[in-house]
């Protein structure tokens, strides 16, 4: 059920039965050469709307702008502050507590939003409000993954340029697969962005000309569809856990 395309009396029955709402996120920022801006959120959006489809659970607006800073310097790049970002998402869950929702899954498709959700999710969970936690699809299926892609990137790399090929194909610029390989790095140890122990970089710029790393000409639309489904699958069965748990078992645990 996406809650956009509801009118308000229609949504009584889901907050009188069901306790769990899905809220996708990403980000606004560079993809490489042969991506689109939007590649995050239309994977967050797509997990979202797929699996609130199969379950019946709620699945709210998307959120577009994510952290982002460390993109700043690619063209169109959009970001927030992290403590707007986090006083945001805060809020906004928070509203959906008003209407009985005790349990939240941020479907996130941005590494940068991570430990913001994180620390919202804890911040939630301490004072009784919520119980929410973070998602990412390719986390959820890290063998497949392995399997498919020898570079995987992560940023603008095979597994997201397979996934926009899935989704959104018109949106991806195939004839730039080579260059943005070509131009970019193959994996983090080549950014060389690590010094003794250190990480000596802030920005993507830092590691990566061109924003991306990875084999960007292993993707195809069909390891894009075997990614989409495999962690849909995963997606499915981590909110049928989440749904059937005892709010009062997702609380903090007392005092030793």
């Amino acid at each position: 059920m996406y809650l956009g395309d509801e009118a308000w009396p229609d949504l009584e029955t889901y907050f009188e039965t069901e306790s769990l709402a899905l809220v996708p996120l990403g980000s606004t920022e560079q993809h490489g050469p042969h991506l689109p801006e939007a590649t995050d959120h239309l994977i967050a959006e797509a997990f979202a709307r797929e699996v609130a489809d199969r379950t019946g659970y709620l699945c709210t607006p998307t959120i577009t702008v994510g952290v982002s800073g460390h993109h700043r310097q690619f063209h169109g790049t959009m970001w927030v502050e992290p403590p707007v970002f986090r006083q945001y998402v805060e809020s906004l869950t928070r509203n959906l507590t008003s209407h009985g929702i005790d349990r939240v899954i941020y479907v996130n498709a941005h590494g940068g939003n991570v430990p913001h959700l994180r620390e919202v999710g804890a911040r939630l969970r301490l004072d009784e409000t919520a119980f929410a936690i973070e998602w990412m699809w390719d986390e959820s299926i890290p063998e497949l993954v392995d399997d498919l892609f020898e570079q995987n990137g992560p940023h603008g790399g095979p597994k997201e340029t397979a996934m926009i090929q899935y989704l959104e194909s018109e949106l991806v610029h195939d004839d730039r697969l080579e260059e943005a390989r070509d131009t970019g790095v193959p994996d983090v140890d080549a950014a060389e962005g690590i010094k003794y122990g250190s990480r000596t970089f802030y920005d993507a710029a830092d590691n990566t000309e061109n924003g991306v790393l990875g084999d960007q000409t292993d993707a195809t639309p069909e390891k894009g569809r075997q990614l989409f489904e495999a962690a849909s699958d995963q997606f499915v069965q981590l909110c049928e856990w989440l749904a059937a748990q005892p709010f009062e078992d997702l609380l903090p645990k007392d005092h030793v």
